[in-house]
């Protein structure tokens, strides 16, 4: 029997190995698990609206390149969060770390 682990998905399309290195950081520094996945959609908004509905915890991360977006199950799709074109190694982080305060919810960073 196979158990998963309520966690936060990351709907990634050709993703940026730094952007991913620093959102799975801020993700962890909370204490909350994570799932990464490669996905063939190109359309950011749609990986993280996918990711927030098909996890068990309602937050999902869309990656494309270095483009990022952080989405809630029950926010409009074409709404994100949080998000950003081209992130520095901090922003990344907040944005991981913001998608596990949501959940526990605590107030971003």
């Amino acid at each position: 029997m196979i158990i998963k682990k309520p966690s936060i998905f990351i709907y990634a399309n050709e993703p940026d190995a730094a952007v991913v290195k620093e959102i799975c950081a801020g993700i962890e520094e909370e204490g909350v698990f994570f799932e990464l996945k490669e996905m063939d959609n190109t359309n950011l908004k749609e990986l993280a609206w996918n990711a927030a509905n098909d996890s068990m915890l309602g937050s999902g991360i869309g990656i494309r390149g270095t483009y990022i977006a952080l989405q809630m199950r029950g926010i409009e799709k074409n709404r994100p969060v949080e998000s950003y074109q081209t992130p520095d190694k901090e922003q990344c982080r907040k944005l991981g770390a913001n998608s596990a305060r949501a959940i526990k919810k605590l107030p971003f960073k």
